[in-house]
């Protein structure tokens, strides 16, 4: 058999039991790696996070998963505590080899209103929006760093999408948290780089997710995606997780800083 070059390396998904996340914490343990996740579910889908547990020890490989808040500080250290204490029981002790911020949680409101009436935005649920979306990957990863669980050689991955730079109404601030998403990747690109540690950002395509449901109008999205792609289809969230398998190589020690398009030429076909 041929030696796991994962052997001891963790992978820690922030949003683990579906879409993205769901995808690359199961390709990531085919590869050989040990996984920790977090998700937030309620009883009606919690199932989902208890198939992505199945699917992981189906490869021989350890899950352990987290049903909180990502986005809570309290929360996070204890997730962090729990995290320290297998990776020391590990032998040899375990590090965090790759992580992955794909945290999908926001107000798809409008800023103006189209019609008298019409729910618009307030300012509680854009400070929320940015905060889960964007600013938890800098808070994550300072702690990661304070606790000296990340190595050189650790990566770090952002799920970005062209809503960064593209508009659609009641996108707004999930829009505002994905450009403040890729400022942050590559702020702490910049500031880790001397400790050798990597920071990417992935722009995946319109994928049909349970995020992507959520947004108003993703029927009409899809199909105009699906109209004007030139390879004809959607990305998948498999598309997305091979990626992320083959820049965890650790043979891979160049590219930090960058927004890596997973789109299949999507994004330059207007």
């Amino acid at each position: 058999m041929a030696e796991n070059q994962y052997e001891g390396k963790w992978a820690l998904i922030l949003g683990a039991s579906s879409g993205f996340g769901a995808a690359s914490a199961r390709a990531l343990a085919k590869a050989g790696m040990d996984i920790f996740g977090v998700h937030l579910d309620l009883k009606s889908t919690l199932p989902r996070a208890k198939q992505v547990i199945a699917d992981i020890e189906a490869t021989g490989r350890r899950a352990v998963f987290f049903n909180k808040n990502a986005a809570d500080a309290r929360k996070r250290g204890q997730i962090l505590d729990k995290m320290q204490e297998v990776l020391r029981e590990s032998e040899p002790p375990g590090v965090v080899h790759v992580v992955l911020h794909s945290l999908a949680f926001g107000t798809l409101l409008p800023f103006i209103p189209a019609q008298p009436g019409e729910e618009v935005i307030a300012q509680d649920q854009m400070d929320m929006t940015l905060n889960v979306m964007a600013h938890s990957l800098v808070y994550w990863v300072q702690d990661l760093v304070a606790r000296e669980m990340l190595v050189r050689g650790s990566r770090i991955f952002s799920m970005t999408s062209a809503g960064s730079h593209r508009v659609v109404r009641g996108y707004g601030a999930v829009s505002a948290a994905k450009a403040a998403l890729e400022s942050h990747t590559r702020q702490l690109a910049l500031e880790l780089a001397p400790k050798g540690i990597l920071v990417n950002c992935i722009q995946a395509g319109v994928t049909d997710t349970p995020s992507m449901r959520m947004i108003p109008n993703s029927d009409k999205i899809i199909a105009e995606v699906l109209a004007r792609h030139p390879a004809g289809r959607m990305t998948t969230p498999e598309d997305v997780a091979q990626t992320l398998v083959a820049l965890s190589d650790p043979a891979l020690t160049w590219i930090s800083g960058s927004i890596i398009r997973v789109d299949g030429g999507e994004d330059i076909a207007t």
